[in-house]
């Protein structure tokens, strides 16, 4: 068919939208969930872990992260693998791909070796699950390397990841940031679908496009052949569009302040953010605090469809307060936009319980 064009701003307000970051805020964190495809679970927790704050940044004030936990691990209506919250309606076609990274001949060769191991492992977890990671031994023959520090020398992790992986077990809940495991037949809906590849990859592609709302194919986005084709303004190539987000796009309630954690998926795939926003984003965690320009974990401002700024702010524990080193202005603010970027950071603080520190630079 003959590709639809867009201008650039068009295609940042179908992006933005996709990713809930538009004036109409969504209700709960299932509607997210369904929306994005996935919520990344991240342990750092410099202002507040992740999944709460891709959470706070699309509902506001309304999310508690008890919703999240309810959602989870009572109603079922998400779930937690390969390091995310995901939809159920998601997870059929998530498995048959998911599957496809255990056929590969490292993996299968370590599996068939561990062969004891693995019905061991889920022997223990039918019998007396659910269960810590830490309860169950390691009785593996065969050791992984350890893929450069991220895993301990314990086995029983990898496993269990595997599995998880294969659809034969799940996470049931958390202990802390600690997953507990049980076999997958009782944390899963009975009767699911079983797709083919084939129907999984289109529906995965489908799902992508829908939360990126325009995209390329990439590896950081795989939407394949998704969507409808889009010549987008200035920019290089065709791209995909969801066709919903286009019908759409005349609907569009208008922008608002977001601060984005750093591991959000919409800051993901670096070259769309370049292409699309201009924004040549690079997290500064990693690197030796000399080099680092913005602060050890600042957060993306979002205005609109521009990303205008970069929050670098702390939330103290034990003092009881959030620390705002510095609002970094990337686009010189009008005094308005200061007034929306402030009011944004007392939400914060608000959500958070804890009061603005009196250093606060904002």
């Amino acid at each position: 068919m003959t590709p639809h064009r867009l201008s650039l701003d068009e295609a940042r307000r179908i992006a933005v939208r996709a990713q809930l970051l538009d004036a109409e805020r969504p209700a709960a964190p299932v509607e997210v969930a369904e929306q994005l495809a996935a919520i990344k679970i991240d342990p750092t927790s410099v202002v507040a872990p992740c999944e709460h704050t891709v959470l706070w940044s699309r509902i506001g004030d309304a999310y508690e992260p008890g919703q999240l936990k309810k959602a989870v691990e009572q109603d079922r209506l998400l779930f937690e693998l390969d390091g995310a919250f995901r939809p159920t309606t998601l997870l059929p076609d998530l498995l048959v791909e998911l599957r496809r990274w255990t056929e590969r001949d490292r993996v299968r060769d370590w599996l068939e070796a561990n062969a004891r191991f693995r019905v061991e492992v889920l022997a223990r977890l039918r019998g007396e699950g659910p269960l810590l990671a830490a309860a169950i031994p390691d009785t593996a023959a065969v050791a992984r390397s350890n893929d450069g520090g991220w895993y301990s020398d314990n086995q029983v992790p990898r496993m269990l990841e595997v599995l998880a992986l294969r659809g034969e077990v799940a996470v049931a809940s958390r202990q802390g940031r600690n997953r507990v495991w049980d076999v997958a037949e009782r944390v899963y809906p009975p009767g699911l679908p079983e797709p083919t590849r084939e129907e999984a990859v289109r529906a995965m592609s489908e799902r992508r496009l829908r939360a990126a709302g325009v995209a390329k194919h990439t590896a950081w986005t795989p939407v394949r052949e998704a969507g409808e084709p889009v010549v987008v303004e200035d920019l290089k190539g065709t791209w995909r569009v969801d066709p919903d987000a286009l019908a759409a796009l005349d609907e569009d309630p208008g922008g608002r302040v977001a601060f984005l954690n750093p591991y959000d998926g919409m800051l993901g795939d670096r070259a769309r953010l370049k292409d699309l926003f201009g924004f040549a984003y690079v997290l500064e965690q990693f690197k030796p605090k000399p080099e680092r320009k913005y602060g050890l974990f600042a957060h993306p401002i979002l205005l609109g469809d521009r990303f205008v700024g970069m929050l670098e702010a702390e939330h103290d524990r034990k003092q009881g307060v959030l620390h705002v080193r510095a609002v970094h202005e990337l686009l010189p603010f009008e005094e308005e936009e200061r007034q929306m970027v402030r009011a944004e950071v007392e939400a914060l603080a608000r959500w958070l319980g804890v009061p603005l520190s009196d250093t606060s630079d904002v």
